[in-house]
């Protein structure tokens, strides 16, 4: 499991490292604990609590962002929910081991389906539809499958759709090097971490983009292909052209939600499509890095963002199916996404999710050996408040699990 190189993320290594070589010296323990956090749990207490956590095991990262995380670790026989946090200076200010949320069993029917979906979150969309080889999506239950939602990580799909199409036409390959300018660099994933002007080629990027949702690696990629040919996929795809234009790097995303809230963001706002785009570059994307604050509630989930209905996700999964592009395929499906399909039933499984405060959506493909292919999308948001990501995860897994057995049957 690819751990972040992001403050949280380099704090978690040590975490996973540390209970091996307890008791910790005052001095380490300085270095790793914000002060606030050592005054609350002295040094010999943290060391009894490292002592208990000895052959701790990272099983899964639930969510993450720069300074917080959730994940579930393995304690001996036992999984745990960490509940992770590191300050401004990126030294660990909170550390919550709980239960995690039990798993679901999967609905047998879609009007269970429907009753477990209505109680996720204030807002759910759903789409289970089969994808057709002409690259068409045959819809076959939705929740709201035409309602456009904030889609997170799930915009990547599109920069990959784009990156395809470009390698189709010969304007550069697979095997291209990108640089990793330190403008492009965004947090969240392992390209952040690289030196600055050090080189990526495109497949890499891709692979770390939709496997480990890379930012660095989506800004770069679309830096490669361009904002308007993203802008295209979205079009060709009949994707929310209007709300996605123009389309937002993470990095700009980051910017307008943590630097100086709400400043940038209502200035950006303001402006007609002509305008934004003016502003991105002229002041959006001249802001450095350490002007991003992490945000704990939900921030523009409507107005700031990437958007799409379930019924779009469906289409943009059909136009990476239909590309017939062995390395597309070879970057979908680098993950399951915790949906644990059956593999004789299901051979190749495609998944995308995507999360930021007040969101979570999971995206999933999968094909039989006869060669039928299906898509489910389960698209979950607040804008009101922050989402318990681990019991909302578990139920949308379940639900999407039970969409896949009901879609084969049908």
């Amino acid at each position: 499991m690819e751990i972040p190189n992001t403050p949280i993320g380099q704090q978690l290594r040590w975490l996973l490292d540390a209970p091996a070589r307890a008791p910790i010296g005052q001095a380490e323990l300085a270095e790793h604990l914000a002060p606030a956090f050592l005054e609350q749990i002295p040094a010999d207490k943290f060391n009894q609590t490292l002592a208990g956590l000895r052959g701790i095991q990272l099983q899964k990262i639930i969510g993450a962002a720069p300074t917080d995380l959730i994940a579930h670790v393995l304690v001996g026989a036992h999984t745990y929910k960490l509940t992770f946090s590191v300050d401004a200076k990126g030294k660990i200010d909170g550390m919550l081991f709980t239960e995690p949320a039990t798993p679901q069993p999967s609905p047998t029917s879609w009007d269970e389906l429907d009753r477990r979906a209505a109680k996720a979150a204030a807002r759910v969309g759903f789409l289970a539809a089969e994808v057709k080889p002409d690259g068409t999506c045959r819809p076959v239950h939705a929740i709201a499958g035409g309602q456009a939602r904030p889609l997170g990580s799930m915009f990547k799909l599109y920069v990959l759709g784009a990156v395809a199409k470009k390698i189709k036409q010969g304007r550069f390959s697979w095997d291209t090097a990108m640089t990793i300018k330190p403008e492009l660099k965004s947090p969240g994933g392992q390209l952040e971490g690289r030196p600055d002007n050090s080189q990526v080629p495109v497949l890499e990027a891709a692979k770390l983009m939709i496997g480990i949702s890379d930012n660095t690696g989506a800004d770069l990629l679309l830096h490669q292909a361009g904002r308007t040919a993203v802008e295209d996929r979205v079009r060709a795809w009949r994707g929310q052209v209007k709300r996605n234009t123009p389309f937002l790097t993470t990095r700009e995303l980051f910017t307008l939600k943590g630097a100086d809230y709400p400043r940038y963001s209502k200035e950006y706002l303001s402006r007609d499509t002509a305008g934004r785009r003016d502003y991105l570059s002229a002041v959006v994307g001249k802001l450095p890095l350490s002007s991003i604050i992490p945000w704990a509630e939900p921030r523009e989930l409507d107005t700031v963002e990437w958007f799409g209905s379930p019924a779009d996700i469906c289409r943009a999964y059909a136009g990476l199916a239909k590309s017939r592009d062995k390395r597309v395929g070879e970057v979908m499906s680098q993950s399951t996404g915790g949906i644990k399909l059956p593999a004789k039933e299901w051979p190749t499984v495609w998944f995308k999710g995507g999360s930021e405060q007040g969101v979570l959506d999971l995206s999933y493909l999968a094909r039989t050996p006869s060669g039928r292919t299906f898509m489910v999308t389960a698209m979950a948001s607040d804008p009101s408040s922050a989402l318990q990501e681990d019991q909302v995860y578990e139920e949308l897994v379940a639900l999407s699990r039970g969409a896949f057995a009901m879609l084969k049957s049908s």
